[in-house]
């Protein structure tokens, strides 16, 4: 039993890992071309529409009642 328990703690630290991972991979490409303006505009739209877009489905999920 204490072997499942140790390896139940090692769950977030591959979940923080691969995160991590995943996060370095998308970002690093876009950091490096943050110094065209052009592209530094569509970075901040594409945030901010991938912001709204994720509040509007979880508001959308989390709503109780009829949608109107």
């Amino acid at each position: 039993m204490k072997e499942f328990f140790v390896n139940v703690t090692r769950y977030p630290r591959y979940l923080i890992a691969f995160s991590l991972g995943v996060f370095n991979s998308v970002f690093e490409p876009l950091a490096r071309r943050r110094s065209n303006p052009v592209t530094a505009v569509a970075l901040v739209g594409a945030l901010v529409s991938g912001m709204i877009s994720l509040t509007l489905v979880l508001r959308a999920m989390v709503q109780t009642g009829p949608v109107s």
